[in-house]
C-alpha cells in the first residue's frame, strides 16, 4: 500500500533508466484500456482462427481486460529485449538446405521465459525500493495478456501486417514482457505505423497464414503447426513446412524493417544450444528421448516434448531430397511406439516413393524423346 505522494512522471523516467540498466532495449508505459483490441480478439476467436489453442477462447475477453486479471491495475509497464543471435548461422542458408533442420532464431538460446521474468522481477523490486510495497504482477507470455497491443500502446513499436510488433530501430526480433501495476504512471505516447503499402510478410508466408493485413489464421501458421498443435499436422500443409522443425521466421526475414535488427547483447540468447542450429535432419531424428531432453535442457523447445519434435522432423524428412540416409532414418522409426510419429513417418516414406516414381517417369520420358 502506497502511503506517500510521488512525482510519477519522474518515477516513470527512472523506471525506463532502471530497465535499460537491467539490459532491456526499451521500456514504456501503457494504460489498461484495450476495448478496441477486445473487439478484434473476439472476432478472431469467433472465426476459429485460434485453432486448438483452447486457452485463448477459455480466457476470452479477460485477455483484453488487465484489471480483471490483476485487480487494481491502472498501468502496464512494458519492456522489449532483443534476441537476434549474431553468431547463429545465416537463417537463409539453413532454410535453403533441405537436409538440415531450421529452428526459429528465438529458440536457439535459453528459454526466454526465464530470462525475461527474472529481469522484470528485478525491475519491480527496484521500483519497490523507491516507493515501498505496491500492487504489481510480472508476465512473460505466461498469462492471458495482449502483449503486442500493450507494447504498441506504450510506444515500443507498432503492430505490423504480420501482427508482430515492429520498431524502426530494432525490427521485430525481440521478446516482450509486462508488469501490471496500480501505480498511476504517465503513459508513453504511441508511435505511428510505418508498414505503408509493403506486403512482403504476407507474400513470404509459406502456408498463406497471413490471410489479410493484420490478420493471421493460426491454423495455417507453421509456428502453430510445429509448436502449439498437439496432434496430426494437416497433410495439405506438410509439404509447405519444408525443413522448419520448430517455428518459422519467414515473415520476419522478409520484413524490410529487420534490416535494422540489432543483435542481442544477452549472452543467453546468443549462445546456440547443442546441435540445434542447422543440424542434419537425420541427426535430429536419430535422437533418443534422453538425447532430446539433454540437448533441449533450458530451451523453449523442450516444452513440445519428444513426440511432437519427432513428428516435426519426420515431416521435414519427407520434404527432403530422396537419398539412402534419409530413407534409412525414416525406416528406422517406421514402427515407433508413438502412433503420431508412425503416421508422419509413413507419410514421409510415401512422399519419397512418389519422388522416385516421378523421377522414373521423367527418365523414361527423356529416353523416349531421344529415340
Amino acid at each position: 500500500m502506497l502511503t506517500h505522494e510521488y512525482d510519477y512522471a519522474s518515477l516513470a523516467t527512472q523506471i525506463g533508466d532502471w530497465g535499460r540498466a537491467l539490459g532491456f532495449d526499451a521500456v514504456g508505459v501503457s494504460d489498461a484500456d484495450l476495448a478496441a483490441e477486445e473487439v478484434q480478439l473476439m472476432n478472431w476467436l469467433a472465426l476459429g482462427r485460434h485453432g486448438e489453442m483452447d486457452y485463448m477462447a477459455r480466457h476470452g475477453a479477460r485477455r483484453a481486460r488487465p484489471a480483471d486479471l490483476v485487480p487494481g491495475t491502472l498501468r502496464v509497464i512494458t519492456a522489449r529485449l532483443n534476441y537476434w543471435p549474431e553468431h547463429a548461422e545465416r537463417a537463409h542458408d539453413v532454410l535453403a538446405d533441405p537436409r538440415r533442420g531450421y529452428v526459429a532464431r528465438y529458440a536457439l538460446g535459453r528459454d526466454y521465459h526465464k530470462v525475461l521474468r527474472g529481469r522484470l522481477a528485478k525491475l519491480a523490486r527496484r521500483v519497490e525500493d523507491a516507493v515501498g510495497p505496491f500492487g504489481h504482477r510480472v508476465f512473460t507470455d505466461s498469462a492471458p495478456v495482449l502483449e503486442v497491443a500493450l507494447a504498441a500502446k506504450s510506444g515500443l513499436g507498432w503492430r505490423g501486417k504480420h501482427t508482430l510488433l515492429l520498431s524502426r530501430e530494432a525490427g521485430s526480433y525481440f521478446f516482450l514482457g509486462e508488469i501490471y501495476t496500480n501505480l498511476p504512471l504517465p503513459v508513453t505516447p504511441a508511435v505511428t505505423a510505418h508498414c505503408g503499402t509493403c506486403s512482403a510478410c504476407i507474400a513470404a508466408c509459406p502456408t498463406g497464414a497471413i490471410v489479410a493485413p493484420y490478420e493471421v489464421d493460426a491454423r495455417r501458421c507453421i509456428s502453430y503447426l510445429t509448436i502449439e498443435l498437439k496432434g496430426s499436422i494437416p497433410e495439405a500443409l506438410r509439404p509447405l513446412i519444408g525443413n522448419r522443425v520448430y517455428g518459422c521466421d519467414d515473415c520476419q526475414l522478409a520484413c524490410p524493417w529487420n534490416r535494422h535488427a540489432v543483435p542481442t547483447t544477452t549472452a543467453d540468447f546468443d549462445a546456440v544450444r547443442n546441435g540445434l542450429d542447422g543440424a542434419a535432419l537425420t541427426t535430429l531424428f536419430g535422437w533418443t528421448e534422453d538425447e532430446f531432453l539433454r540437448n533441449t535442457e533450458g530451451s523453449a523447445i523442450r516444452r513440445i516434448g519428444y513426440e511432437r519434435w519427432s513428428r516435426n522432423v519426420a515431416v521435414a524428412l519427407g520434404n527432403a531430397p530422396h537419398d539412402a540416409a534419409i530413407i534409412a532414418a525414416l525406416e528406422a522409426r517406421a514402427d515407433d511406439q508413438s502412433p503420431l510419429v508412425r503416421e508422419h513417418v509413413a507419410w514421409a516414406l510415401a512422399r519419397h516413393r512418389e519422388k522416385v516414381g516421378s523421377e522414373t517417369t521423367c527418365s523414361e520420358g527423356d529416353r523416349k524423346s531421344r529415340l
